[in-house]
């Protein structure tokens, strides 16, 4: 696998930090993999999944969000985000598209979003779905009704207080605070992630990973998590899109498999017709980081395969 690094000017002359994975060249590329990442954390961790994709055939982008990783580029920087954050990360993430259809003519290239991921992924689709051959949710959620309003209002009371800027502990608490309830007694605060207790520790052990956001980023993931549960929006996902989504039946951010169906379901009621889905048993919120990660990412190597054979 061959590994590259490059910067790509996001909105707002944000400079981007990405990572590119391509196979050896005896691999034929079938396609291309476009990875948006989850909250607090950084495209770097996707670089085992990247690899089997790559021998697998696939090119893979990924970037770290505005506010996040290398894009952020200092640790103090981290969890920074400016206005309206969510849906300027779903045009930087529009922007790199751009770039990779122009690097890659005639490739079938599908976006893959995990977490925080997953819901720029859900409005992604819904402005930009026709550029996509398919998309993928992994560690989502369908619609949180009216926990984002209340969200909403905690947001805007804080930053009434103390400003956008301001870290804010009581909306990462809000956000974040009773996903490791359900795994008691718990050796950390970030048992939710994953079974794997080693994949846990490197989470915990990375300074790009683990942080608190600005009281305005929770702000705008409330906003967007309305947005993209209006029915209105979701009527624009063209139908024939081919949706696949995974999870955890143990993941707390799909409300233990509830969430995720529920999501299924609504994308079935809007005309889908190309969608399937996974519920892995006992598996928590990052199955790409799972004890049963080959079994994952062996299916999502399927899956792709035959939308690839679609394509041709």
């Amino acid at each position: 696998m061959k590994r590259e690094t490059f910067m790509y000017e996001g909105v707002g002359n944000v400079k981007i930090f990405t990572y590119k994975w391509s196979p050896e060249k005896e691999i034929k590329i079938k396609g291309i993999i476009q990875i948006a990442h989850g909250m607090s954390e950084t495209i770097a961790r996707y670089g085992r999944t990247a690899e089997s994709l790559t021998k697998a055939g696939f090119i893979v982008y990924g970037s770290d969000h505005r506010g996040h990783g290398q894009t952020a580029n200092e640790e103090e920087k981290l969890g920074y985000l400016e206005e309206d954050s969510f849906n300027l990360m779903v045009e930087d993430m529009h922007r790199l598209l751009e770039i990779i259809k122009k690097e890659n003519a005639n490739v079938p290239i599908f976006l893959l979003g995990h977490s925080m991921g997953s819901f720029l992924t859900q409005r992604f689709i819904c402005l930009y779905g026709r550029e996509l051959n398919g998309a993928i949710f992994s560690g989502s959620n369908g619609s949180i009704g009216i926990m984002a309003d209340i969200g909403r209002v905690v947001a805007k009371i804080v930053m009434a207080i103390y400003g956008r800027n301001r870290k804010s502990t009581l909306l990462d608490k809000l956000t974040l605070g009773g996903f490791n309830k359900s795994f008691k007694p718990c050796k950390t605060t970030f048992d939710w992630l994953s079974c794997d207790e080693k994949e846990v520790e490197k989470y915990i052990n990375d300074p790009y990973c683990g942080y608190i956001y600005n009281a305005g980023f929770y702000y705008d993931l409330f906003e967007g998590l309305k947005l993209i549960a209006k029915q209105e929006e979701i009527n624009k996902i063209p139908k024939n899109l081919p949706i696949y989504i995974f999870s955890g039946d143990k993941d707390p951010v799909g409300k233990f498999g509830q969430g995720v169906l529920k999501l299924v379901n609504t994308y079935k009621r809007a005309g889908i017709n190309d969608l399937v889905y996974t519920l892995y048993k006992d598996g928590r919120h990052e199955m790409l980081n799972e004890t049963n990660r080959e079994e994952v990412i062996k299916n999502l190597i399927e899956w792709l395969g035959k939308h690839i054979e679609k394509n041709c």
